[in-house]
């Protein structure tokens, strides 16, 4: 399940058109669930008791840490987890940064 701003679930197709766009698309679960059942190409893996650190960190320390470039607070986020739980929660976790 997935959740992107504002709270609305997207349906897998959605997520496929959005990411052909310049959204990031960040997974939530754990390293050993990535390890398991695999990772979602083109996303990063933030395990949700990371995120609010990562997303506050400074943006070279992201980029070392996530090989990625650090979302500014008005860029195109989409969280993703295995049921929907964690991404909602990193969601409010983002929000609550400022990010919109």
């Amino acid at each position: 399940s997935l959740c992107a701003g504002g709270g609305p679930s997207l349906s897998y197709q959605e997520l496929k058109d959005l990411k052909k766009t310049n959204v990031l698309h960040i997974d939530v679960r754990e390293r050993w669930e990535i390890d398991r059942f695999g990772k979602i190409p083109a996303s990063i893996n933030i395990p949700l008791g990371e995120l609010v650190e990562a997303l506050q960190m400074d943006p070279m320390e992201f980029k070392e840490q996530y090989n990625q470039k650090m979302p500014s607070k008005s860029d195109p986020v989409v969280f993703s987890c295995l049921a929907g739980t964690r991404s909602k929660q990193a969601l409010s976790f983002a929000t609550s940064l400022g990010f919109s």
